[in-house]
Order: C-alpha cells, then sequence, then structure tokens
C-alpha cells in the first residue's frame, strides 16, 4: 500500500507547486490572524469598574450643627452627611468645580450653603445612563444602617434634579440627632426634590 509521501511524489510537478504554495499561504494567514489577536487582547485590557462603595460606619453619626443654615429631610432638622453627584447619559461630562455651587443651589435653593457648613463627603461618579440605575447603584453602594435606616438617625434620597444648563443625578445621606422614621427616598421627578428638602436659616418661621 503507498504511503501519502509516495502518492505526493506521484503527482504531477504543478500540483505539487500549488499546493506547496497555498500550504504556505494558510500558514501565513493564520500567523498575521494570531498575531491581530494578541494585539487586540493587549491593546484592550480589562475594564475596572470603579469602587463606588461609601461606608457610612466611617462616617461621624453626629447630627446637625448648632448654628448656620438649617437642612430639613421632610421637616426634621438634619446634618448632610454625603453628596454624590453623577451626569446623566452616556459621555456626559463631569460638573467642573468652579460649576457646584450654582449646580448644587439648582438641587435645592440654598443647599451650597449648607454644604459649606456642615462639609459632608462629596464624591462624583461616573455617567448614569437613567434615573432608575442611579438610584439602585446609590442605595446599594451607600446603605443605610439597619432596615434601610427605618429607626435610625439615618436618611437618605437619590434621583435626578435639572440645572439650567444640563440633567444631573443627585444621591445624598443626611442624618439627624435621633432616630426616626425617615428611610430612604427614591425621588420620582426633579421637582419632589422640594418636597423632600428644605433649607431654612436659623430663627425663620415655618
Amino acid at each position: 500500500m503507498a504511503g501519502p509521501w509516495q502518492f505526493w511524489n506521484q503527482l504531477p510537478d504543478g500540483i505539487r507547486v500549488g499546493g506547496a504554495a497555498l500550504a504556505v499561504l494558510l500558514g501565513l494567514l493564520l500567523l498575521v490572524i494570531m498575531v491581530l489577536l494578541l494585539r487586540r487582547r493587549g491593546g484592550q485590557p480589562d475594564r475596572v469598574e470603579p469602587d463606588l462603595r461609601i461606608d457610612l460606619a466611617a462616617l461621624s453619626d453626629h447630627g446637625p450643627p448648632p448654628a448656620g443654615p438649617r437642612l430639613e429631610f421632610y421637616g426634621t432638622p438634619v446634618r448632610l452627611a454625603v453628596l454624590v453627584l453623577a451626569p446623566a447619559g452616556r459621555n456626559s461630562p463631569l460638573p467642573a468645580d468652579d460649576e457646584l455651587a450654582d449646580l448644587i443651589d439648582d438641587l435645592v435653593p440654598g443647599l451650597w450653603a449648607v454644604v459649606e457648613a456642615h462639609e459632608p463627603l462629596v464624591r462624583c461618579w461616573p455617567c448614569q445612563l437613567s434615573t432608575h440605575g442611579f438610584t439602585h447603584a446609590f442605595f446599594k453602594h451607600v446603605q443605610l444602617p439597619g432596615d434601610r435606616g427605618k429607626g435610625t438617625p439615618w436618611s437618605a434620597a437619590a434621583g435626578r434634579f435639572e440645572t439650567r444648563t444640563r440633567q444631573l443625578l443627585a444621591g445624598l445621606v443626611c442624618v439627624a440627632d435621633r432616630p426616626n422614621s425617615l428611610s430612604q427616598i427614591a425621588v420620582a421627578h426633579a421637582g419632589q426634590w422640594l418636597d423632600v428638602l428644605r433649607v431654612r436659616n436659623l430663627g425663620e418661621e415655618s
């Protein structure tokens, strides 16, 4: 029985030359494909997701200060402990530092004075594609103690708000001077922020 090499040697010279050339071309094609795959893998490292967690246990739990502007969460005096801002929509830019005062006052009038007085932890998160997604992420990464803060001094609110030039997302964590039933609030529309939060000057009547 003839072996494969004997069969190859019996083929006409033209077929043997053409077959050898085709084998070389296939080998070169495989080599190019391997090089491209390796370059693509090396040029696109695995995306590292940012750590958005905020541990409230590491923050001070004292209530509102005795002086300065007063922040109320559904009528309860609170201290602003955490403020998170995020652009709404894909590839939207983060607010610049010199924009923050005006943007935060667009959220709730007078809130920038509260930020200056209460000195909360302020974080800017990456772009968020939806209000629901941001709200879910905020309550997941910034967890209130107990049953979503019920029966503790802690409360939180998160949702969309509108400025004169753009839409942003905000998440706030507040702490009162005693336990309450405020819990966490998903703000359904921009106008609801004025129902949830209010800034008063000390001595101002309700």
